[in-house]
C-alpha cells in the first residue's frame, strides 16, 4: 500500500498534543509551561520516550513552516529536553520550498542501574533463521552463511548439533539515550551487565522453538514471558509453510502487534521472493489477520511505522540478509523506536509470576520471572504460592537482577530474578506467584472462561481434557460444564475448568490458551472459584483425621480396643500364629515344610545350610 494513502488512514489516530497555533514558535512563559507539562505527560505514558512530529499545517489552520521557523521550533524543542535530562535525536526531515517537516525522538537518560525493557517474541518456521538473525543483531558480525552466528546463542549440545533451538533462550540488545547501539562483544561473548549500565533501552529477545514437536515450549514463551511484540521469520526461499501460520494465529490470538521479518532474500531468486511477498501480504490481509502490510524500504517507513505500530493493525514488513546485511540497519532503527505497551501500575499491590526456578551454589534458590504490576524491593516480604493444597508462605527478598546486574528495585512489565531466603527449590515449581501480603490472594481448582475453538477434528464435550496455558501456568484441565451440548471449529461457548494436579493462582482477563494435538482454542478467564467453594483436593492431615475416625468407628462397631494408625493398639489380645504349608519346589521327593504366618516367605529352613550359616 502507498505510503501517502497510510498517513490519510492514520491521520486522525496520530497524536497531536500541540495547538493549532504552533506553540513551538516564540512561546510565552505560560505556553513554554503548558509544553513542560506536556512534555512530562508523555514520558509518563511512553515509559520515557517519545516522538514529535513538527511541521505546519496542522488541521489546515496554519502556513507551512519556513526554515527560519522550522529551526526556531527546532530550538525549542531542545530546550524543553534539557529540562527533562533527556536528548533530541533528529529520525527524518523534509525541507522543500513548500515547507519544513521533521520527526524529534526524545528519550530521558536513565540511571546506571534503570533502563526501559522491550520484549521481542521470536517465532517462525523451523529453518527460517531466526537465531542467526539474533546473533548478528546482537553481536554485530555478519554469517558466513553455514550458520556461525547462531552457535553463540545455543544452550544444549544438541541444539549445536542439529542447528534447532529446543529451549527458550533470551538475549539482549542495548541502545543508549541517543539511539545508539552499546551491545560491544569482547572475545566472542556479550557482558550483559555493561550493556545494562550503558543503555537506556534494552530489547529482549525471547527465541523459541520453531519445529512442530516443540510447540508446547513455544506457547509457554509465547504466553509466560509476557511479550511487547511478535517478530515472525519467514524464509525467502522456502515461503510460508510448516508452523508459520500457526504461530501467526497464536500472536493474533494473543493480541501482540506482529511485524515480519523476510530472511535469506541474498539466495532466494527473484520470482520466489516475489511469489513469497505475494502470499505474506494476502495472508495479512485475509479476514482472519485484518492486517495492512507495509514493505520497509527506508528510514522514512521506519519512522511512519514505528509511531503508528500501537495500532495493532499495521504489519511491516522487513527484507533482511544475514550473510550480506541488507536492510540490517532498517530494522535496528524500528527496535530501537519501539516503546512498551505494559503498564507499570507502580502504586498498584505487588504481582511477579514465576516462569523459572534455578540452585544457584552459594547463593541458594533462585526464581525468574516478570513483574506484572506495582514494586518489589530487596528484603521485601511477599507470599509464595500456591503449593499443593492451595496455601501461600511468606518468603523475603534476598537479593534482585535485571540481565544479571544486580539492583534495589522491580517495577511492574519489569524481568527479573530473586534469591529467596530459606526456600528450598523442590518447594518451587513455574507457574507460581509472589503477591504482596494486601492481596490476600487465593489460590483455585476451578475457573470459568470465555473459549474460541480455532480447531478440532471432532467435537469437544464434558470430560475433555487437554493442557491450559495460562500466563505462567501450564497444567491439564479437565471441563466440567459447557454452555452447549458440544463444540466444533469455530464456536464460542463458556466453559468451566478444574485443574489435574495442583491449584493455581487466577485473575479475571488473563488469557487462555486451550491446546491437545491438533486440538486449539483461545479465550480468557471470567470468574476464579475459591479454592474452599470448589471443593479441592483435601490435604494429606485432613485425610489422615478421617481415616482415624472411621477406624474408631470400625473398632466401636467390633467391639475392640480403638486402633492407632489403622492398627491395633497394644492392650488388644494378639492372634495366635497360624500354620500355613508350602511345598518347597526344590526339595525332592516334593517334601513338605511349614513355616510360622508371620514369618517372611524367604526364610530358609533351619537344617537347610543356608539356615545353619
Amino acid at each position: 500500500m502507498d505510503l501517502q494513502k497510510l498517513s490519510l488512514l492514520f491521520q486522525k489516530s496520530e497524536e497531536n498534543p500541540v495547538a493549532v497555533k504552533h506553540p513551538f514558535l516564540s512561546p510565552s512563559n505560560d505556553e513554554y509551561d503548558k509544553l513542560i507539562q506536556d512534555l512530562k505527560d508523555r514520558f509518563d505514558r511512553g515509559n520515557g520516550e517519545t516522538i514529535y512530529h513538527i511541521k505546519g499545517e496542522q488541521d489546515g489552520t496554519t502556513k507551512p513552516l519556513s526554515r527560519e521557523d522550522y529551526d526556531v521550533c527546532v530550538a525549542t524543542l531542545k530546550s524543553l529536553a534539557a529540562t527533562r535530562d533527556a536528548d533530541c535525536v533528529v529520525l527524518r526531515e523534509e525541507i522543500t520550498k513548500k515547507g519544513c517537516s521533521g520527526h524529534f525522538l526524545v528519550r530521558c537518560k536513565a540511571d546506571e542501574l534503570d533502563f526501559v525493557e522491550i520484549r521481542v517474541a521470536v517465532v517462525g518456521n523451523v529453518d527460517a533463521g531466526k537465531s542467526t538473525l539474533l546473533g548478528v543483531l546482537t553481536h554485530g558480525e555478519l554469517d558466513n552463511g553455514r550458520g556461525t552466528a547462531r552457535l553463540k546463542l545455543f544452550r544444549h549440545k544438541h541444539e549445536i548439533e542439529t542447528g534447532r533451538t529446543s529451549s527458550v533462550g533470551n538475549d539482549i540488545l542495548g541502545f543508549d539515550s541517543k539511539g545508539n547501539i552499546v551491545n560491544k562483544p569482547v572475545q566472542g561473548s556479550l557482558d550483559w551487565t555493561k550493556i545494562c549500565e550503558n543503555a537506556t533501552k534494552v530489547v529482549t529477545f525471547i527465541d523459541l522453538a520453531g519445529h512442530e514437536k516443540y510447540l508446547k515450549t513455544t506457547v509457554f514463551g509465547m504466553t509466560g514471558h509476557a511479550p511487547d511484540f511478535t517478530m515472525l521469520m519467514v524464509g525467502a526461499n522456502m515461503g510460508i509453510v510448516g508452523m508459520t501460520k500457526e504461530h501467526l494465529g497464536l500472536t493474533l490470538s494473543l493480541h501482540i502487534p506482529i511485524f515480519v521479518v523476510v530472511t535469506k532474500i541474498d539466495m532466494a531468486p527473484p520470482n520466489i521472493l516475489k511469489e513469497t511477498l505475494r502470499l505474506l501480504m494476502k495472508m495479512l490481509k485475509s479476514p482472519g489477520c485484518r492486517k495492512t502490510p507495509i514493505l520497509i524500504k527506508n528510514h522514512d517507513d521506519v519512522v511512519f511505522s514505528a509511531t503508528n505500530f500501537t495500532t495493532e493493525t499495521l504489519c511491516p514488513i522487513f527484507q533482511v540478509s544475514n550473510v550480506s546485511g541488507e536492510n540490517l540497519d532498517l530494522l535496528r532503527s524500528f527496535l530501537n523506536l519501539l516503546s512498551a505497551r505494559m503498564p507499570a501500575h507502580v502504586n498498584d499491590p505487588a504481582e511477579f509470576q514465576i516462569d523459572d526456578t534455578y540452585s544457584v551454589p552459594g547463593v541458594g534458590t533462585v526464581v525468574s520471572g516478570t513483574a506484572l504490576r506495582g514494586c518489589i524491593k530487596l528484603n521485601d516480604t511477599l507470599l509464595l504460592g500456591p503449593d499443593p493444597v492451595g496455601q501461600f508462605v511468606p518468603i523475603t527478598v534476598k537479593s534482585i537482577h535485571r540481565k544479571r546486574m544486580p539492583v534495589k528495585e522491580v517495577r511492574g512489565g519489569q524481568t527479573a530474578s530473586f534469591a529467596l531466603k530459606k526456600v528450598k527449590k523442590s518447594l518451587l515449581r513455574k507457574g507460581m506467584v509472589m503477591v504482596a501480603p494486601s492481596l490476600n490472594p487465593v489460590a483455585c481448582w476451578e475457573f470459568e472462561g470465555e473459549i474460541l475453538v480455532m480447531h478440532h477434528p471432532t467435537t469437544i464435550q464434558v470430560r475433555y481434557q487437554a493442557m491450559v496455558h495460562c500466563g505462567s501456568v501450564r497444567q491439564t484441565a479437565t471441563i466440567l460444564e459447557m454452555s452447549q451440548d458440544c463444540l466444533r471449529t469455530g464456536d464460542r461457548a463458556t466453559l468451566r475448568f478444574r485443574f489435574i494436579k495442583n491449584p493455581e493462582y487466577l485473575r479475571p482477563g488473563q488469557k487462555i490458551v486451550f491446546r491437545e494435538g491438533r486440538t486449539k482454542a483461545v479465550g480468557e478467564v471470567t470468574k476464579t472459584v475459591p479454592y474452599a467453594a470448589s471443593g479441592g483436593h483435601q490435604s494429606g492431615r485432613q485425610k489422615s483425621q478421617k481415616y482415624q475416625q472411621h477406624n474408631q468407628r470400625q473398632s466401636e462397631a467390633n467391639g475392640s480396643t480403638p486402633s492407632v494408625n489403622g492398627e491395633n493398639s497394644e492392650t488388644q489380645p494378639q492372634k495366635p500364629y497360624k500354620k500355613r504349608t508350602r511345598r518347597n519346589s526344590r526339595s525332592k521327593g516334593g517334601e513338605t515344610r511349614t513355616y510360622p504366618s508371620n514369618a517372611p516367605a524367604s526364610t530358609p529352613p533351619q537344617d537347610s545350610p543356608a539356615g545353619q550359616l
